[in-house]
């Protein structure tokens, strides 16, 4: 037995002296790269300058990328050369970022989607007036690879680029749907910095006097493109050429907005489940009226190929044909008159505009009758508001909103296939200078989350413009817990409850 285990043994020490005695060739050999990118040069800066050597950049010696800066237009910062490139970080982590180059005249040398290669060695990095950049690069040490390469740009909020103004400078971003305020005078030009609201916050719009634009009409409601731009004051963009600036169509006001909802009352939620809107002006419903149609996706397969009009159990209509409604109030849609369900306070004082047995009775038009006219848990829903009462996959509505989870209600196609949207606070409908008709379709991905707590009451504040159709502060949701003896102030009252102006 001895002789056994000190044979095991030998063997073992064996082994482990030829895995631990490895040749020079028993290793890969690995290379450096002589890429670094702007993802990882921008980290090198510690608020002090620092020039570039072989170590600190890890053995790197260039940055490659696109070119997004146009000089011909003269609204980029004179002598700046801007380049942006991303790289794989992993982990679904948005690698893209810029780096201005000042090389001075030489910049007036590369146009949009040239591909460049850029010596950085010996080069310093500092901030220049709140920007950050590269100084000390030689024109000669650029060479330009290839012409007409794609430029990545992305779709930002206004408080996204507040909040993270690092993170876009010096890259190719467009604001959508940004209105400008104040709403400008006829015939203003867009020469200066120019406030454009979003919905979600403000950015400032800059324009040189020598821009080759700058007495360009400005348009007031428009999508609007340009590189980032940190100065001591905050971000700017910078449109690079007039085509920058995309007018868009003037949005048709919705004379209802949608401002709440029940989606699970107490008990049974049959007839009890209801929806709340805030008129934007005075309605006569008799004389101009209006359709509301909800969608309940729950194990939904297909995108619907006639959207709201599909019907059947997926999508129910109501039309709201008489009554009226003040400028102002609230109304509401549902069954019965009842705050939180069965035995809960009564709130038929309110305005209703319909009041519908949804559970027995079938939609107008399409819909069969539902337990649920709102869904309360699994796919994602919404709610549209549509005038007039015709609706078909055509129809496009005056205000939507969606809620709850995923499903699969969109196909791109061809032919596409959905729920269509229209330009809110949460949706648009021309992105990159192309019609996005649907939700799900582009960046048109936004919905609210079911109530927190079963039974609460979902409120969606915000502030509306009444002349214009925009939202100066997009709406957000907060949910009220309700009891059955909650009176109608408290769902009529609550912080955060859609503002009308004009």
């Amino acid at each position: 037995m001895k002789k056994i285990i000190l044979y095991i043994s030998a063997i073992i020490l064996f082994c482990g002296t030829w895995i631990g005695c490895k040749r020079e060739t028993d290793y890969v050999g690995v290379s450096v790269s002589p890429y670094i990118s702007n993802f990882d040069l921008r980290k090198l800066f510690k608020n002090a300058d620092l020039t570039l050597n072989t170590e600190n950049l890890g053995g790197a010696d260039f940055i490659k990328g696109v070119v997004i800066s146009n000089q011909t237009a003269n609204n980029t910062p004179s002598g700046l050369l801007i380049v942006q490139n991303s790289r794989i970080a992993g982990s679904g982590i948005d690698s893209l970022r810029g780096m201005a180059i000042n090389i001075g005249a030489d910049a007036a040398k590369f146009v949009p989607g040239d591909s460049v290669h850029v010596r950085v060695t010996g080069a310093t990095l500092k901030k220049v007036s709140g920007m950050l950049q590269l100084s000390g690069v030689l024109a000669s040490n650029i060479e330009k690879k290839a012409s007409g390469r794609p430029i990545i740009t992305r779709a930002v909020s206004t408080a996204s680029l507040a909040s993270r103004p690092e993170f876009y400078e010096s890259t190719l971003i467009t604001i959508s749907k940004g209105n400008v305020n104040p709403v400008p005078a006829t015939g203003e030009k867009l020469v200066g910095n120019k406030t454009i609201n979003d919905g979600y916050g403000t950015a400032t719009l800059h324009t040189e006097t020598t821009a080759t634009f700058a007495n360009e009409e400005l348009t007031p409601f428009a999508d609007f493109t340009g590189i980032v731009f940190n100065t001591p004051t905050g971000p700017q963009l910078w449109p690079r050429i007039f085509d920058d600036v995309f007018p868009l169509a003037v949005i048709k006001p919705s004379a209802l907005v949608i401002t709440g909802y029940l989606t699970d009352p107490s008990g049974p939620d049959n007839n009890y489940e209801y929806i709340q809107f805030k008129a934007t002006r005075d309605i006569d419903f008799a004389a101009t009226p209006y359709s509301i149609v909800t969608c309940n996706n729950a194990g939904i397969l297909v995108a619907p190929a006639t959207g709201w009009a599909l019907g059947g159990v997926r999508t129910y209509k109501i039309n709201i044909t008489r009554g009226t409604v003040k400028k102002g109030q609230f109304c509401y849609v549902g069954g019965n008159k009842n705050i939180w369900g069965s035995g809960s306070t009564d709130i038929s004082s309110a305005v209703w505009i319909s009041s519908t047995q949804y559970s027995t009775v079938n939609g107008a038009d399409f819909g069969t009758a539902t337990a649920n006219l709102l869904a309360n848990s699994g796919n994602v829903a919404g709610i549209a508001v549509f005038e007039g009462t015709k609706v078909d996959g055509n129809s496009i509505p005056l205000d939507v909103i969606m809620y709850g989870g995923n499903g699969a209600v969109y196909s791109a196609g061809p032919p596409e296939a959905g729920y269509r949207i229209t330009n809110t606070d949460k949706y648009s409908t021309i992105q990159n200078r192309k019609a996005v008709a649907f939700y799900g379709a582009g960046t048109n991905t936004s919905k609210f989350s079911f109530p927190s707590t079963t039974g609460n009451f979902t409120t969606l504040g915000g502030v509306y413009d009444a002349k214009t159709g925009l939202w100066s502060t997009g709406r957000t949701a907060q949910f009220i817990a309700l009891t059955g003896s909650s009176a109608l102030s408290t769902i009529e009252t609550a912080t955060g409850f859609t503002t009308i102006v004009n």
